[in-house]
């Protein structure tokens, strides 16, 4: 009895240790809107107002917010459309961004050339229009803000910023009085530096601003200014390869740089910097849990310095996934890759089990894609005042579909919100 005594001990502490890791491992509770609202919201971009917990929530036309009642488990959820009209007419594309600090969301619906924008200061019961920062791009526009390195605000604290993507180059137009009015654009690259669209520009809490690109050369890379936008570099990520969907960079509370993206081999890596991307760590593929073999719409965010989250749809299945054909045998889920010890190791889970987001392939090809491209072209992630993700996506499998194929080809706004483990500030923990 005695020899089983030891054996006994260490059955009881590794059953101890096991929990406590299944405790810390985050887990997700999925809120797709109601009808009629969020039935076509492919590319989402989400924000969340740290003095009040709302999420605003933008996709084609509308403009939802969305309040959680965390008093009952799980937490519940009500959507209303606070949709401004200058926002809600046309669009080419949409973004929102919300100044988690200051708690203003910026809508901006591309029109062309530049953007019809607003913002407002209560959570959409209020709006004031704001002006474009940019005339010369005619794609992919993106709007993010943060302290500013060196200028100071005027009204406002934090700095604006609109950059957007013209046909020689792309440009970044810098905001002091908070979206009122933009300094004249600045050009951030052009494509002999990099070709392709540029993610969504981020805000150091130095002021440091990031904008992430998919192709520079044979790499992908951030765009970094260190002094309000006046002056950019192109800073290349090693050990990456050129890829399809945007990348994403999620910044944390001591300005460490979290770089997600997908090359060529459709695998999910995060590299990481601690000087403003002059170097970086070897990628680490995140997909590798599941065996993903095609992944898209990388998605990342960062809280404390050693802490971070990675969102992507993937799947296990090899071969032409982010083309046209329908007919791909891929079955697509939300993952969410996270690190608390600053991107030494990743914990990676299916948000979605049992839950496909899409069937065959999420095509990536532009408006080529037919069918296949009802997801269009990215996704987006964001953290509450008390650490918890919050990823907004579009569900593409519904009905039916969970069961098997057909794809039912919808864009479904939908938000996965942590419910369960650490999130990314450690004295929520």
């Amino acid at each position: 009895m005695k020899n089983l005594r030891p054996s006994f001990a260490i059955l009881l502490l590794s059953a101890v240790l096991a929990s406590a890791a299944g405790a810390q491992t985050p887990t997700y509770e999925i809120y797709p809107a109601p009808p009629p609202l969020g039935q076509s919201a492919g590319e989402p971009s989400l924000g969340v107002n740290w003095s009040t917990g709302n999420v605003l929530y933008v996709a084609a036309l509308e403009t939802l917010r969305v309040s959680f009642d965390d008093s009952v488990t799980p937490a519940a959820a009500t959507w209303e459309d606070v949709s401004f009209p200058l926002t809600s007419a046309l669009t080419l594309d949409p973004i929102l961004f919300t100044d988690a600090q200051t708690g203003r969301t910026f809508v901006a619906q591309l029109a062309g050339p530049a953007s019809l924008m607003a913002f407002t200061d209560d959570d959409g019961d209020s709006w004031l229009p704001s002006t474009s920062g940019l005339v010369s791009g005619v794609d992919h526009q993106s709007v993010g803000g943060g302290p500013l390195a060196a200028l100071p605000g005027v009204g406002y604290p934090n700095a604006v910023y609109y950059c957007s993507q013209g046909v020689a180059l792309a440009g970044c137009a810098l905001s002091l009085n908070g979206g009122l009015t933009f300094n004249p654009a600045v050009p951030i690259y052009n494509l002999l530096q990099c070709g392709g669209l540029h993610g969504h520009v981020k805000v150091a809490p130095d002021g440091t601003a990031y904008v992430p690109n998919k192709g520079c050369g044979t790499q992908q890379a951030v765009v970094v200014s260190a002094n309000d936008g006046l002056i950019w570099a192109v800073r290349k990520v090693p050990g990456s390869t050129v890829g399809e969907s945007d990348p994403s960079v999620g910044l944390a509370s001591d300005g460490t740089a979290y770089f997600g993206f997908v090359g060529t081999d459709g695998h999910p890596k995060v590299a990481v910097s601690h000087n403003k991307g002059m170097t970086w760590s070897t990628p680490k593929d995140v997909g590798t849990p599941f065996g993903i073999q095609n992944a898209v719409f990388p998605s990342v965010v960062a809280g404390d310095p050693s802490r971070a989250a990675f969102a992507f749809l993937g799947t296990p299945t090899g071969g032409a996934g982010t083309g046209t054909d329908v007919n791909f045998p891929g079955v697509w889920h939300l993952y969410i890759a996270t690190t608390y010890n600053g991107g030494s190791t990743w914990t990676t889970v299916d948000a979605t089990p049992g839950d496909p987001v899409q069937r065959g392939a999420i095509c990536l090809q532009g408006t080529t894609c037919g069918a296949a491209r009802n997801l269009l072209d990215f996704m987006d992630i964001a953290i509450d005042a008390e650490g918890r993700v919050l990823v907004a996506f579009a569900d593409g499998c519904v009905g039916a579909c969970l069961s098997g194929p057909p794809n039912s080809g919808t864009d479904l706004g939908t938000i996965a919100r942590q419910s369960g483990g650490k999130g990314l500030f450690a004295a929520f923990d």
